[in-house]
């Protein structure tokens, strides 16, 4: 099993890879989302013990030796890593990649009969930009596979190319399932719709499996830390405290608690009065109303005498 535990790439002027947590056994086929290139193609050197993480450990059967790791690990494909250049021939990639494997030389096949084991001597003379996108896909697989030493494949951006979403995970999901059984990791931009099986993120540290009917990491923590409220189901336990020794102090307050004046006890004459009555100051004040100016002030100055 390969284990990844806080996986982190730095880069010149910021990471690029956050810490990444994942887990894959041998016979399975995990995809991992990450975004942009640069980040999938950190991780997948990552992951193949190709780039020394800036933190975190790669390990595989609980060995996390870089070395170990390199040696039973395969990078399919990787753009500007070790995807095959547009100007060879298939027949010249097929060379240049048998003598490049481990072992003695008598062990490996010859070109054409490698070619005519794996179904593609047909192509041996197309150049490798000119043949269909899954024949390249498949001829790459096959070549990485050859290794006898490889238990882990991991592919950088499988998607790119333009093949059906479901042609090059039903390849992926043969390899794994395939007589060695090797632990298969995607790294690709957007996990398919058409995929239902386990998957990681770029940048999170799952403590568990995900499939790909489950809700995003993000969701999940946030779920986690502020959960929706509910009413409580007729048989569950209510939550809410009903003990009459805490609500007792809080009703005596509320019973002894003055009541806000209203209008009828603070101004009563105004509130009681009939809507059509007269005021009786405005009455008073008719009556008292001198007839003239004069004997309201000759009033006036009799009553401060």
């Amino acid at each position: 099993m390969l284990i990844a535990n806080s996986l982190a790439i730095a880069g010149r002027h910021q990471p690029l890879l956050e810490p990444t947590s994942l887990t894959v056994s041998r016979g399975e086929l995990l995809l991992v989302q990450a975004e942009p290139q640069p980040t999938r193609t950190a991780l997948s050197l990552g992951l193949s013990a190709r780039m020394r993480p800036g933190a975190g450990t790669v390990s595989w059967a609980g060995n996390s030796s870089l070395r170990s790791v390199r040696k039973i690990s395969t990078l399919i494909d990787s753009p500007e890593i070790n995807e095959p250049e547009a100007h060879l021939k298939v027949r010249d990639l097929v060379a240049e990649d048998l003598a490049l494997q481990p072992g003695p030389r008598w062990r490996r096949s010859s070109i054409n009969s490698w070619m005519e084991r794996h179904k593609v001597d047909h192509l041996a003379g197309n150049w490798l930009d000119a043949i269909d996108p899954l024949d390249r896909f498949l001829l790459l697989t096959y070549l990485s596979l050859d290794d006898s030493n490889v238990k882990l494949a991991i592919f950088d951006s499988p998607d790119r190319h333009g093949i059906p979403e479901e042609d090059w995970i039903a390849h992926l999901k043969n390899v794994a399932g395939g007589r060695r059984a090797p632990a298969v990791i995607a790294v690709v931009a957007r996990i398919p719709m058409c995929w239902d099986g386990a998957v990681a993120f770029a940048g999170h540290t799952q403590t568990h499996r995900i499939f790909a009917r489950d809700p995003k990491p993000e969701v999940v923590s946030q779920k986690t830390t502020a959960p929706e409220t509910r009413e409580p189901l007729p048989d569950e336990p209510s939550t809410i405290v009903e003990s009459t020794d805490v609500m007792e102090p809080v009703k005596e307050i509320l019973e002894t608690e003055q009541a806000p004046p209203t209008l009828a006890t603070e101004y009563p004459t105004k509130a009681l009065r009939p809507e059509n009555s007269v005021p009786e100051d405005s009455v008073q004040a008719k009556d008292s109303t001198p007839d003239s100016p004069g004997q309201g002030l000759a009033q006036e100055v009799k009553e401060t005498r």
